[in-house]
């Protein structure tokens, strides 16, 4: 399986944006897509704690499964913790470990608190904002849920995606899936099986813990 670059989960969509304004001559977003975004905002921002098991699946451009991944996220207002297959990283609002098993290394830096700081927070709420062009697309029922489907393009076409689609249950105003569409062919597909929220989270589960993981090697960044 190809590897995939740690945080995948949470960055492929926007570890490079840019945050620039929509240049003139790009056209206009459709305020019902805007409209449906918005609410997932807002529905995530209400939610003291979010816990999601998710996976990752990477398709090539023929629709065959190159590989796929599952994990945890955990989310309790700025902290974060990510535990996907061989990696887990630790956030505490204020300090980042990323902890490679294979290795038995955790490498530790500070959190960018700059306009541009990638969190998973993100994926959830405003990322949109200003690096996309995104329109409707006609809902999607599977069983006995509807999810509405807004098709973001990015803005900057030196990015290495030309599209996302990202499923929101139209009940629950939760993104439930995303899709993404590399440039090469390529297609990484997320889904949320699970999600609870405002379930009690310990403040420790947010910080690593070098006793629980022996011999492990500390690069510290800070």
């Amino acid at each position: 399986m190809k590897k995939i670059p740690i945080l995948s989960f949470i960055l492929l969509l926007i570890s490079s944006l840019s945050f620039a304004q929509t240049p003139k001559g790009m056209g206009k977003s459709d305020p019902e897509a805007k409209k449906i975004l918005d609410e997932v905002s807002t529905k995530f921002k209400s939610y003291k704690t979010v816990k999601a098991n998710f996976a990752l699946k990477i398709e090539n451009a023929a629709g065959k499964t190159q590989g796929s991944k599952s994990g945890v996220l955990q989310m309790k207002g700025m902290k974060y913790k990510v535990d996907i297959t061989g990696q887990e990283i630790f956030c505490d609002s204020k300090n980042v470990w990323t902890l490679d098993k294979s290795a038995n290394e955790v490498q530790v830096s500070k959190l960018d608190e700059s306009a541009g700081n990638i969190t998973p927070q993100k994926l959830f709420s405003n990322f949109y904002d200003n690096d996309f062009l995104y329109v409707t697309n006609d809902d999607v029922k599977r069983g006995n849920k509807v999810y509405q489907v807004v098709e973001l393009t990015p803005i900057d076409k030196t990015k290495p995606f030309f599209k996302v689609l990202v499923e929101v249950d139209k009940a629950t105003k939760t993104i439930m899936s995303t899709r993404v569409f590399e440039k090469n062919g390529n297609r990484y597909i997320y889904t949320i099986n699970s999600l609870s929220t405002n379930a009690p989270i310990a403040d420790e589960t947010f910080v690593f813990d070098a006793k629980k993981f022996p011999g492990v090697e500390v690069i510290d960044l800070r």
